[in-house]
């Protein structure tokens, strides 16, 4: 399998630390969306990553896409998430909080990146920045009521998730992750942190444009 993207996208990331967890053999191709836009194309014509080249050449995209198919890979005894029933269920919707916020965090930095300060939206940034808040505000309280090492008891792609996306907002935006306002979310990203399958694929953020 071959593994397309850079380590600090929280999208590639997350399908990266799955991988490690599964120990299944890929090679990495730290492509950037933007240097390397033309080649990443060949695979995904959207030119986003993460892209995972099955070893039969099928390429597959987005990121919650690969995992439901590292998932199927691995076996149901073995998978990150349930195939069906109430964890499954809980575990997809932190994803997707998890994700949300950090799609809006990457939105937020090309804002910053791409447009100059009198070019900014004052509007759009606004908006991004409550999205952001307020989702972290929601994750804080259920990871709060929840305790325990992990979200859904056992380690899953919602802890994965969660970590991969607080790494990225803190490096891109430090001012919108304030550890001792969400603590529940601060010791669960550490936890995840410490763990040996996140120290394999970390790299700190760098864009160019």
């Amino acid at each position: 399998m071959i593994l397309i993207g850079q380590y600090d996208s929280p999208f590639v990331r997350r399908v990266a630390v799955a991988l490690q967890h599964h120990g299944l053999a890929y090679e990495h191709r730290p492509w950037s969306v933007w240097a390397n836009a033309e080649s990443i194309a060949q695979y995904n014509p959207l030119r986003r990553v993460p892209v995972l080249v099955m070893d039969d050449g099928e390429a597959l995209v987005e990121s919650a896409a690969i995992l439901d198919a590292l998932d199927g890979l691995v076996g149901p005894e073995r998978a990150l998430l349930p195939p069906s029933g109430e964890a499954r269920r809980a575990g997809l919707r932190v994803c997707a909080l998890a994700t949300g916020f950090a799609d809006k965090a990457v939105s937020l930095l090309y804002e910053h990146v791409l447009r100059a300060g009198d070019h900014r939206s004052p509007v759009w940034v606004d908006r991004c920045v409550t999205q952001i808040s307020e989702t972290l505000d929601l994750l804080e309280r259920e990871r709060a009521a929840r305790g325990g090492d992990f979200w859904l008891g056992a380690f899953s792609h919602a802890d994965i998730a969660v970590a991969c996306a607080l790494r990225f907002l803190g490096e891109a935006h430090p001012s919108l992750f304030d550890p001792a306002r969400r603590p529940a979310l601060a010791a669960h990203a550490a936890r995840c942190e410490a763990l040996p399958v996140f120290a394999a694929v970390v790299q700190p953020l760098h864009v160019a444009v």
